[in-house]
């Protein structure tokens, strides 16, 4: 698995709880793994202004035509804006009909890098993200 350097976003390094958000992306076929790579790192440029997003890493399983992100959030409110989010509705419909997405979050009582990475990885390793 490779995975991109940390991006924070307005709320990193904010105490408190977050909401961890996980994706998980299977193409169908690899030709569409570099727009879909080049899509995300245009919704990453614009990362740090995005309201209440501590941060993400990009992920990428090549060989498996999987890739996603995993995402911290101050809360589901911050969540469902990115969700809602223009340049975010134009890439999910881009994309639409060429793979399955699968998501999961979950809670914790604050960020720690290590922690959210171990579990997203064995969530993601373990098939844990449920289909949409």
């Amino acid at each position: 698995m490779l995975r991109s350097s940390w991006t924070p976003g307005q709320d990193h390094g904010r105490g408190g709880p977050v909401l961890v958000s996980v994706t998980d992306f299977r193409l169908h076929r690899i030709t569409d793994l570099p727009g879909v790579y080049r899509a995300a790192r245009r919704l990453v440029a614009d990362w740090p202004e995005l309201e209440g997003a501590h941060g993400l890493w990009l992920w990428t399983v090549p060989t498996a035509r999987r890739c996603g992100a995993v995402a911290v959030w101050r809360d589901a409110a911050a969540l469902h804006g990115f969700i809602a989010w223009p340049p975010h509705v134009a890439i999910m419909r881009q994309y639409k009909g060429r793979g399955t997405l699968a998501s999961t979050t979950w809670q914790a009582a604050g960020f720690d890098p290590v922690k959210t990475w171990h579990r997203a990885r064995a969530t993601l390793r373990d098939g844990r993200t449920g289909a949409l």
